[in-house]
């Protein structure tokens, strides 16, 4: 199990190697400036949109919840992504009652931590969402890890909330595996929708309140770069953010 040490909460936090490896080359780094740490982390992998992507049957928002890692990074790239209305960290898998931080992290809730994506159809479709999920949130061939982090709560998973959804994406992924454009194959699980509990506060927007927290500049900023540099039709530099979105409107 890996956890990551949260800046500013008040909140003591436990962290393995894999944790600390990447905290350390964090701060190793840092004052080499960003561009050098964007070098430094993973590329994305670009690959061709879904070729089954059927337009909704009912009308309005529609919802999908993704696990791909630490949340932080998943939530960062669809709040920078057009048509995308909101993005919320959070936790699916489990119950309600040990949807906790600290409780997740023993790895025996069955939750993995997860990013619930509001939509509007009109302005991106649920195969661009996936292309997107694919390519730059994270690395679909890693099981049971991400990065510096380690266990079932930061597995590669796609919470389906109706047939639509889990067919489009099955269909995805093996088209992404025979065309092998990763170099292994992947790993995503597909799980029934069974509910999405959203994470504490101080996890929400992080990446956008901390963009200089070593973590967040080494594993995630480049991310948002490669959204920018592989999906320019559908980046967006002001992020939409769960703290604007929960202001009452005047």
């Amino acid at each position: 199990m890996a956890r990551r040490i949260v800046p500013s909460t008040g909140k003591a936090k436990s962290f393995t190697r894999r944790a600390l490896f990447g905290v350390a080359i964090g701060v190793g780094l840092f004052a080499a400036g960003h561009g050098m740490l964007a070098r430094a982390a993973e590329a994305a992998v670009t690959i061709s949109p879904p070729a089954l992507d059927p337009k909704p049957a009912a009308e309005g928002p529609q919802t999908i919840v993704l696990a791909g890692g630490c949340f932080w990074g998943v939530q960062g790239v669809f709040e920078h992504t057009k048509g995308v209305t909101q993005a919320v960290s959070g936790y699916s898998g489990g119950s309600k009652d040990t949807a906790h931080y600290e409780m997740v992290g023993t790895e025996r809730t069955g939750h993995a931590e997860s990013v619930q994506v509001t939509y509007d159809p009109k302005q991106i479709s649920y195969g661009k969402i996936l292309q997107i999920y694919f390519s730059v949130a994270h690395n679909p061939t890693e099981l049971n890890y991400q990065g510096p982090d380690s266990g079932p709560s930061y597995r590669s998973a796609i919470f389906y909330a109706n047939g639509e959804q889990k067919r489009v994406a099955e269909a995805y992924i093996a088209q992404l595996d025979q065309a092998h454009v990763f170099p292994a194959a992947i790993v995503t699980k597909l799980e029934p929708f069974k509910g999405f509990y959203p994470a504490e506060d101080y996890h929400q927007d992080f990446l956008v309140l901390h963009p200089t927290y070593p973590y967040i500049v080494f594993n995630d900023l480049p991310k948002v770069d490669n959204l920018k540099r592989l999906f320019p039709d559908y980046y967006r530099e002001t992020p939409v953010t769960v703290l604007a979105s929960s202001k009452p409107t005047q």
